[in-house]
């Protein structure tokens, strides 16, 4: 079961917020968080997604279905936004503080950018999440993530067609 809430609006933008059961069955979620999304970035920000998604729903919370994933996200101009929370206890993600990328929001979180040079020092999943995105933050203990994707970045047109 998926369910949907309207969230208040946040610096005068719309967030919608879904949560559902800790599930592998991830493709009802993937199609309504991609719904507004540009057809042609599809392929590559599912697959984002779905490695964030599990991440969360298989290490996050050890797919127990009394968890819940909880996923807010928002259009603001060219940007798409997720913020995927879990139940879990957390974890040290691989990051190193970055130094160099211009913070992209308003607010005094830090910005991560991965360490790993490939992804056996990380794991699949880490290692696609900080090759689709462009923008990517854990909060302190590990439980959530905020990914964003700039779908007008003229730097390079999408990696997966």
């Amino acid at each position: 079961m998926v369910a949907i809430s309207l969230r208040p609006r946040q610096i005068s933008q719309n967030w919608v917020t879904i949560s559902f059961a800790s599930t592998l069955y991830l493709c009802p979620i993937l199609d309504l968080l991609l719904a507004d999304v540009p057809k042609i970035w599809h392929p590559e920000l599912r697959l984002g997604l779905q490695e964030a998604l599990v991440n969360a729903t298989k290490h996050g919370n050890n797919l127990d279905p009394n968890k819940r994933v909880f996923v807010r996200f928002s259009i603001i101009k060219d940007y798409y936004w997720w913020v995927i929370s879990d139940q879990g206890p957390g974890f040290e993600p691989p990051y190193r503080a970055n130094q160099n990328q211009q913070q992209v929001t308003n607010d005094d979180s830090e910005q991560y950018t991965c360490c790993c040079d490939d992804e056996s020092d990380c794991g699949r999943g880490i290692f696609i999440i900080y090759q689709v995105f462009d923008y990517i933050e854990w909060n302190s203990k590990g439980t959530e993530l905020t990914l964003c994707k700039n779908v007008r970045n003229n730097s390079r047109l999408p990696l997966i067609r």
